[in-house]
């Protein structure tokens, strides 16, 4: 069984030809895949039971809205999920707010192994920080 399998992904991009290929790319990888093409469909998925272990949005979505919205969102849930904004174009500000935010840029057009190894890297940063707290919760407990 793939490792990826135990990792859930939440993609969201208002372009569905990019959604669908982001989608199928990841879900080859054994990874599990949340596909919204709406940002209000996506936070409202976040606001619900299902757990998500990174965030992928593209920056610039329908009626004016933007990945940061979506991302501030899953993050009310889990303030260290990792995140990823998907864009073709990014001013220096909106780098420098993903910077501020500890949010990944990744520029259109993206290149599958880029794509592949950037989520595989953030996945695995994300399981060793959980491990670590979760070292480090365990030897407090053990030394109260």
């Amino acid at each position: 069984m793939n490792n990826n399998a135990k990792n859930r992904i939440m993609v969201v991009d208002d372009e569905a030809s990019v959604l669908i290929t982001y989608r199928l790319i990841l879900e080859q990888q054994g990874y599990s895949v949340g596909a919204f093409s709406r940002s209000s469909d996506a936070i409202r998925a976040l606001e619900g039971e299902e757990k998500y272990d990174l965030v992928l949005c593209d920056y610039s979505l329908e009626d004016q809205h933007t990945g940061f919205e979506v991302i501030s969102a899953a993050r009310k849930r889990d303030g260290c999920i990792p995140a990823a904004l998907l864009t073709g174009y990014a001013t220096r500000e909106t780098a420098d707010e993903a910077a501020s935010r500890k949010i990944v840029i990744m520029f259109k057009p993206i290149e599958i192994e880029e794509f592949l190894a950037t989520t595989a890297k953030m996945l695995r940063r994300n399981d060793e920080s959980n491990q670590e707290s979760g070292q480090e919760n365990s030897d407090s407990q053990s030394s109260v």
